[in-house]
């Protein structure tokens, strides 16, 4: 069986992370794709669609899909982008949707869980739920893009996030650069 993962896209701006991953995810890997219903506006809204690729597309509201399951085995889950909402949900272990429950499954399995949040500024209560979520396991990401690969366009920008988070679900890839060092005529001075 090869590598099976799965993607939970929640209602925060920046549904064009999600796109890139399962593009790159789904070239490689079996992909069990979760959209939320403001994720869907907001995708529409943002101008994103997420058709096109080979995924088994989840009910959000299925909380009885093998996804859910503990017995259901899987590599990984990303949640991108993470809205406060869900990352409340994730961090207390409320899992009133099939993303939360998944996630849920993920921390108490021990799995790779990211969460790639996208919201500025941080509440305190962002802080600490971000914080419960480390706690319980997951790994936490900000979509906050590097500069050191001198980037040209949006894409390259979501390349960088979308490699991170590649790299920390232990996904071999060849999108985004890789800080190498100051170049000797480049160093700061």
């Amino acid at each position: 069986m090869g590598k099976e993962y799965v993607i939970g896209v929640t209602g925060a701006s920046g549904i064009v992370y999600a796109r890139r991953l399962v593009e790159v995810l789904s070239a490689q890997a079996r992909v069990h794709l979760v959209v939320s219903d403001i994720a869907r506006e907001i995708a529409a809204f943002e101008g994103v669609s997420l058709a096109g690729f080979p995924v088994i597309e989840e009910d959000n509201r299925n909380l009885a899909a093998e996804i859910a399951s503990g017995s259901f085995r899987y590599d990984g889950m990303a949640v991108v982008p993470c809205s406060m909402k869900s990352l409340a949900s994730i961090s207390t272990g409320l899992s009133d949707t099939l993303i939360a429950r998944a996630a849920d499954v993920c921390l108490k399995e021990r799995r790779r869980c990211i969460l790639v949040l996208r919201e500025m500024p941080l509440s305190r209560v962002h802080l600490k739920n971000m914080l419960a979520a480390d706690e319980a396991g997951a790994t936490v990401m900000v979509a906050s893009p590097p500069f050191y690969g001198r980037p040209q366009t949006v894409d390259d920008l979501v390349d960088m996030v979308v490699a991170r988070i590649l790299d920390h679900l232990g996904v071999e890839h060849d999108i985004g650069k890789r800080w190498s060092g100051y170049d000797d005529d480049e160093k700061v001075h």
